[in-house]
């Protein structure tokens, strides 16, 4: 394990655990997010849950590293999916920016995982 898969696995954990949980609580400020993206509040509270996995994938990769990879492969195509539902909905691309740089960091997470063995 290296300084920066476990930093990677750390930052990303500290983003989608209170973004997923956020989602999963249906908070009035996600509940407004899922509404302007046409989604229903059970749609956006289980990507929410998608997105705790996921983060308690990333940290649990610490020891188990096939376990991290896959956690990261998946949040990083569910960021992706949402850039592409960002864009398709008209929103400027600076909204669907956030979700690809999250998507970057899982992809570069996983080749550190996958580097440090």
């Amino acid at each position: 394990m290296t300084t920066t898969h476990t930093i990677l696995a750390v930052a990303l954990s500290l983003v989608f655990l209170p973004l997923g949980l956020a989602k999963t609580a249906a908070v009035p400020f996600m509940r407004q997010a899922a509404a302007h993206l046409g989604m229903s509040p059970g749609l956006y509270r289980v990507i929410g849950a998608l997105e705790v996995a996921g983060a308690a994938g990333l940290l649990l990769g610490l020891a188990s590293v096939p376990l991290g990879v896959a956690a990261a492969a998946g949040l990083a195509v569910l960021m992706v999916a949402a850039a592409v539902v960002h864009l398709r909905h008209g929103d400027p691309p600076v909204q669907a920016l956030p979700a690809a740089v999250l998507a970057l960091m899982a992809v570069v997470y996983a080749g550190a995982a996958i580097a440090a063995g």
